[in-house]
């Protein structure tokens, strides 16, 4: 039986296929959105600061829930960050392939960020499942998809 020149993914797979390089970019771009969001925070909090005499200055302790905030309400609200959407990604409830709720934006986020905490061992479970899925994917019920399909 011979094999064609053009490979096609079943229908099936078609959704996943291709995610983990695409899940890699849009990290990095939502990286350096956050670091360019937060030095902007940095600067209006501190001349804020200036103008209130130091009192502020207290706002620079919401500095480092930026990243829990910006990827809660922009998964929960729109779907995608702007770097998974810029990679072609769309973040779905497993289930329904509907968008994920608030609540689960947050969980997919804590988990998120516990991975990192964890040296990043539960990432290592895209490579061992057919839908490519992590542990934080897993636990919280989303997954993510090639987005040609889905309109933000």
């Amino acid at each position: 039986m011979s094999q064609s020149l053009y490979y096609s993914p079943p229908p099936e797979r078609a959704l996943s296929h291709g995610v983990i390089p695409r899940r890699c970019a849009a990290f990095v771009l939502d990286m350096i959105g956050i670091a360019l969001f937060f030095w902007a925070m940095a600067f209006a909090i501190a001349i804020f600061g200036v103008l209130t005499l130091g009192f502020g200055w207290m706002a620079f302790h919401i500095l480092p829930w930026l990243p829990l905030l910006y990827y809660t309400l922009l998964i929960g609200g729109t779907g995608a960050t702007p770097g998974q959407r810029l990679a072609g990604l769309a973040v779905r409830q497993d289930a329904t392939l509907e968008p994920p709720t608030l609540a689960q934006a947050f969980v997919w986020t804590l988990l998120l960020w516990l991975s990192f905490a964890l040296a990043g061992l539960p990432f290592l479970l895209v490579f061992l499942n057919p839908r490519h899925r992590a542990a934080h994917d897993m636990l919280s019920g989303l997954t993510l998809v090639r987005a040609v399909q889905f309109r933000y």
